[in-house]
């Protein structure tokens, strides 16, 4: 949770945290409660969202699922740069959807903005059982973080969306449990911890003592925005993030994310395909 104005710096107001909590917990079960029937309750699940955020992300899971891009686009609204590869994998049908490169720039179209964006063409269009979020992340050696760990974010919420007066405080935390998971986390080699996201690679002061007060190990750019829009409409939604550089450690930030980046890629495609096999066959109510 983010700090709150400067006399109670650093500190969130415990029984409206507790609160938020429990209505974030109660939405989840909403959730997997009304996409169980969805998906016929105990049927498989059949269709998987993967949404990621950056192209060196995608390629390798694209080429592990066999996966092929839609070269039309014709899910997407005309003129917006978002791919979409898809395809069959061991029976489950794969959509695997990345903003592009920006229009003018020409680089990946990270961020809170772009991913929701998305996220939402994505649902409204591909009607998937379940989301996975994948990508890379900041980690903290103070919560045990490693380069090339990989996790499974049990819950979610902003730090850099700074609202200092009552309940708009939480809103811009948005703090969210992730759709539960607790046979996967048995199943999978994987770490379990919080996930903080904002729009900055780097952290100021401020989105310190707010990663500090969201009990975080790892942070993103996509990842709370992702649960947002899921949360919006009712589909569940699991995150996997792969930790490129330690974020209260010695090296700089973006230095150390660019060095790893290709090596922690390969941990983040081996993760998500076991994660993948492990769903595949598989009912919500059995992850």
């Amino acid at each position: 949770m983010m700090a709150l104005p400067e006399e109670n710096a650093g500190e969130a107001a415990p029984d409206a945290m507790a609160a938020a909590e429990e209505e974030a917990a109660a939405a989840v079960e909403s959730v997997a409660e009304e996409t169980s029937g969805k998906t016929g309750g105990d049927r498989p699940i059949s269709t998987i969202l993967i949404v990621i955020a950056m192209q060196t992300e995608a390629l390798p899971l694209v080429a592990k699922f066999g996966l092929t891009e839609d070269a039309d686009g014709s899910v997407f609204p005309k003129g917006v740069p978002w791919v979409r590869y898809h395809g069959t994998y061991k029976g489950l049908h794969i959509d695997l959807v990345w903003p592009g490169k920006d229009i003018i720039l020409g680089v990946d179209s990270v961020g809170t903005v772009s991913s929701a964006l998305l996220t939402f063409a994505s649902i409204q269009a591909l009607k998937p059982d379940l989301i996975i979020n994948a990508g890379t992340a900041g980690g903290f050696k103070a919560k045990g973080a490693c380069i090339r760990d990989v996790y499974l974010p049990s819950h979610v919420a902003f730090h850099d969306r700074r609202i200092p007066i009552p309940v708009f405080d939480l809103y811009g935390i948005g703090s969210r449990q992730t759709f539960s998971t607790p046979n996967l986390i048995k199943e999978v080699n994987l770490k379990v911890g919080r996930l903080s996201t904002g729009n900055s690679l780097d952290m100021s002061p401020q989105d310190e003592a707010s990663i500090l007060a969201n009990d975080a190990t790892v942070k993103d750019m996509e990842g709370a925005a992702v649960a947002y829009v899921a949360d919006l409409l009712s589909v569940p939604a699991i995150f996997v993030k792969a930790v490129t550089d330690i974020v209260d450690g010695d090296k700089p930030t973006a230095e150390e994310f660019m060095q790893n980046l290709i090596a922690v890629t390969a941990a983040l495609d081996q993760a998500v395909t076991e994660v993948v096999d492990f769903i595949n066959g598989k009912c919500l109510y059995e992850l």
